[in-house]
């Protein structure tokens, strides 16, 4: 066990063993339970799946508990057949919806989110079919930009768009870039999906968040004192330079020293 105290003299090559170990060990199905990510791994199809951790992601911040009730609760108002609903509910489907769905996610946000990924899937070929043409050789921050002026197509209330921020704003769109890890990282341990294989896990970006943020600063992989967008792209590079292929592996191992360790 490396302690904080003795971060600054680990070298590059140390730095990253020392992470790759706490990837094997957070990485696992065993952590599954009492995260978002739990939500989408209810379902098997392809579109269930999106929907679910899409929704789950949404609205991943706060207290965990609350945040899989609340995603709980989404699930079940669709009768846990999300792409069913999204694409077949009728406008008598959606009267019952009301009130605080979690935070400062309401009703109408959620139902604006029904009638947006409707329209996505049945106009936009689907979620990974945007990201996926969007997308940049070296990032998919451009794909998010352009799928929030997509989602947002649709007349809708402007405080809606507070909950898929722009990265072009400024925003590190940490929740975001969280459901993209999710669809698109492929490996043998059953937590990512790697569904979407038109997207390649090198243009991936770390959910960046409170957590991960200080363990990234106290490793010396980020400088920047805001957890925005810049801040994202200093992460990068330096997790990039770690694993080109799949570097947001890592944020197994920031979120984990962060949130069970107390790094």
């Amino acid at each position: 066990m490396i302690s904080s105290d003795g971060v600054a003299k680990l070298k590059r090559e140390e730095l990253k063993e020392f992470l790759d170990q706490r990837v094997d060990c957070y990485n696992r199905p065993g952590f599954i339970g009492l995260d978002p990510i739990s939500i989408p791994h209810r379902f098997t199809v392809k579109e269930d799946i999106e929907i679910a951790g899409f929704l789950a992601a949404t609205i991943a911040w706060g207290n965990r508990v609350a945040i899989l009730r609340s995603a709980e609760r989404m699930m079940e108002i669709m009768g846990n057949t999300p792409y069913d609903f999204v694409i077949n509910h009728r406008d008598e489907d959606l009267r019952g919806i009301e009130g605080c769905i979690h935070r400062t996610f309401n009703a109408e946000d959620f139902i604006y989110f029904i009638e947006a990924l409707k329209y996505i899937y049945l106009e936009r070929g689907g979620m990974e079919a945007i990201f996926a043409r969007h997308q940049t050789d070296s990032s998919l921050q451009p794909a998010i930009h352009e799928f929030g002026k997509i989602f947002f197509g649709l007349p809708h209330n402007p405080r809606t768009r507070r909950h898929i921020p722009d990265p072009f704003k400024g925003s590190a769109a940490k929740r975001i870039n969280m459901f993209l890890r999710w669809m698109v990282r492929r490996d043998d341990q059953g937590v990512d999906f790697g569904i979407w294989t038109s997207v390649p896990p090198a243009v991936l970006s770390c959910p960046l968040d409170v957590h991960s943020g200080n363990v990234a600063r106290r490793l010396g992989l980020l400088t920047r004192k805001q957890n925005d967008a810049k801040a994202v792209a200093e992460l990068d590079a330096a997790l990039r330079a770690m694993d080109p292929a799949d570097p947001v592996r890592y944020d197994f191992a920031l979120f984990g020293l962060g949130v069970f360790e107390h790094f």
